[in-house]
């Protein structure tokens, strides 16, 4: 199947310093790969630019509960949370996340348009209620930890055509290498590919319910506001009227988000060359495609751009270790595999956070990560040592 073939030719290792010469890179990092770390996107147009940069402003507020806060939510600001070392980037904070599985069919209560549990609640809603943050829904029949994503470079996710996604679908495995990686369809027939489970479709949907589910701000594009299992809230806690966003600061940040450049990876060196040939070789680009391609788009910058996403946003069934809530056609043990642009940012690692190094994330990788797992740990000291170096400069 496309992009999951192993590489059989001999590999050049190369570990001395003294030998690590540099080598071209454009090839490589493609058009989208240059800019600095938190810019935009090279070649947006004026009117783009600068809605890019009114977005930055939105993206930076810190919103209270005059302006529309709560009353449940787990951060005040966008980049409270997307924050280090730039904003969009990553963060440290854990979340909760819950959903029911009924069977084979995954459910979340009419009343909620997402999994995430708000840690923390307003006064008005703690004089009100007497809590500090909001319980977990009582149909709920799994809970699972959430780290704090990078974002930089979705725009270019979200460029991706749809048949180039489905193209790396191999639910049946049919080829026989193990990987069955399958896409997570939305309700309304759109592939997914956003979130941990894949379960959001769009950037604009995933950055118009961020502001519900992670603020309690409600926006023309979600407008539900979240209540503390499935009850009323209390009269008086939400004075704000909706929608507490506009659509054109909903518009600006989405666009903020949408022209955010990728992380470029380090400079391409031979031993780095020969590290990630290994890291094809061993069978990891099997999930973690090297690069993806966008199609034609409005936006010039984002139309048929090579992106260094390592990923191919499908799922993938990790095994029984990493398993925990399930999410529209997601199983509790399969996870969108995630994009390694910007690793080298991470001091946490996996969906929750339980990995605190590289090494320890491969070692979690059960499942169809399994085989690659134990091709990597077959692998020498320094041959190990030197994929963690390749990894560490995405």
């Amino acid at each position: 199947m496309s992009g999951r073939s192993l590489f059989l030719v001999p590999v050049l290792m190369v570990f001395a310093t003294a030998c690590e010469r540099q080598l071209p890179t454009g090839g490589l990092l493609g058009k989208a790969g240059g800019n600095s770390l938190g810019r935009p996107l090279a070649g947006l147009k004026t009117d783009e630019r600068r809605l890019f940069d009114r977005g930055s402003i939105v993206f930076a507020t810190e919103f209270t509960p005059e302006t529309g806060l709560g009353p449940l939510f787990n951060s005040t600001s966008c980049a409270e949370c997307h924050e280090d070392p730039v904003a969009g980037a990553v963060g440290d904070e854990v979340e909760i996340h819950a959903t029911e599985l009924q069977g084979a069919v995954c459910k979340r209560p009419e009343h909620r348009r997402g999994p995430v549990i708000q840690q923390t609640v307003t006064a008005a809603l703690h004089d009100s209620l007497g809590i500090d943050v909001e319980p977990v829904p009582s149909a709920a029949t799994g809970t699972g930890l959430r780290t704090t994503p990078s974002i930089l470079g979705f725009g270019l996710l979200d460029a991706v055509p749809e048949a180039e996604i489905l193209a790396r679908a191999d639910s049946d495995d049919r080829d026989g290498d193990g990987i069955s990686g399958r896409p997570n369809m939305t309700p309304d027939g759109h592939v997914g590919r956003f979130g941990r489970k894949a379960q959001t479709a769009t950037l604009r949907e995933f950055n118009a319910t961020a502001f519900v589910m992670e603020m309690g701000i409600t926006n023309p594009e979600s407008d539900v506001e979240q209540t503390v299992d499935g009850q009323p809230l209390p009269l008086g806690v939400d004075p704000t009227p909706d929608p507490e966003l506009s659509q054109a600061d909903l518009d600006a940040t989405i666009a903020f988000v949408r022209f955010l450049a990728p992380p470029a990876p380090q400079g391409m060196t031979v031993a780095i060359a020969a590290s990630r040939q290994r890291f094809i070789q061993i069978g990891c680009a099997g999930c973690h495609v090297p690069y993806l391609k966008t199609g034609p788009n409005p936006v010039k910058a984002l139309s048929d751009q090579t992106v260094p996403a390592f990923t191919d946003l499908l799922l993938h069934d990790m095994g029984p270790a990493l398993a925990d809530i399930c999410l529209q056609q997601a199983l509790p043990s399969e996870f969108r595999t995630e994009p390694l642009m910007g690793l080298r940012f991470k001091t946490a690692f996996l969906h929750d956070g339980r990995a605190t190094s590289i090494e320890q994330a491969i070692d979690f990788h059960g499942g169809e990560g399994a085989a690659a797992r134990d091709r990597f740990e077959a692998l020498s000291l320094g041959e190990r040592a030197a994929i963690v170096r390749f990894l560490r400069g995405l």
